[in-house]
């Protein structure tokens, strides 16, 4: 029983990191894009993107590692039906993770490019941006789903 409830820590940890990081990182890059100012936002995309990949990139390897631990001790196989919903939500995550970090690199360049040109920052900046802001949604949403889905256990 301490291995599973080591296990269990583990992994709510790995949750409580991808939504407090993901907040945090939609947070300070809403911030910074709404001053305009490519100094400011390429400092703040810098950090932005140092997170992602310490803290964010850790908890995505970890949780399919610790979640699928967990279920297998505690005898849910991958297709009971919150497992496999899971699952396919944090695929759904994935898919979305995977760009805004790419993203998130491309809106660093531009906003140091602007900062060496001396210029406002391109309309690809604000495409990106758009593109950024939207994929958030479904990625937030889905970890939310998972955790609830974690806690909840419903039989379906």
């Amino acid at each position: 029983m301490e291995l599973y409830l080591l296990i269990k820590a583990a992994h709510i940890i790995g949750a409580a990191v991808l939504l407090g990081t993901g907040a945090g990182i939609a947070f300070f890059m809403l911030m910074a894009h709404h001053t305009r100012d490519p100094v400011l936002i390429a400092h703040t995309a810098r950090i932005v993107v140092l997170a992602d990949f310490v803290f964010t990139t850790t908890a995505v390897i970890a949780q399919p590692i610790t979640g699928g631990a967990l279920a297998h001790m505690a005898g849910f196989p991958f297709n009971t039906g919150w497992v496999a919903l899971s699952l396919a939500l944090y695929v759904v995550t994935g898919l979305c993770w995977l760009p805004v970090v790419w993203i998130q690199m491309r809106l660093r360049r531009l906003a140091e490019a602007a900062v060496t040109a001396g210029e406002p920052l391109p309309a690809a900046y604000d495409r990106l941006f758009r593109i950024w802001f939207v994929l958030g949604f479904p990625a937030f949403a889905s970890v939310l789903a998972i955790v609830w889905l974690m806690v909840a256990k419903p039989a379906f």
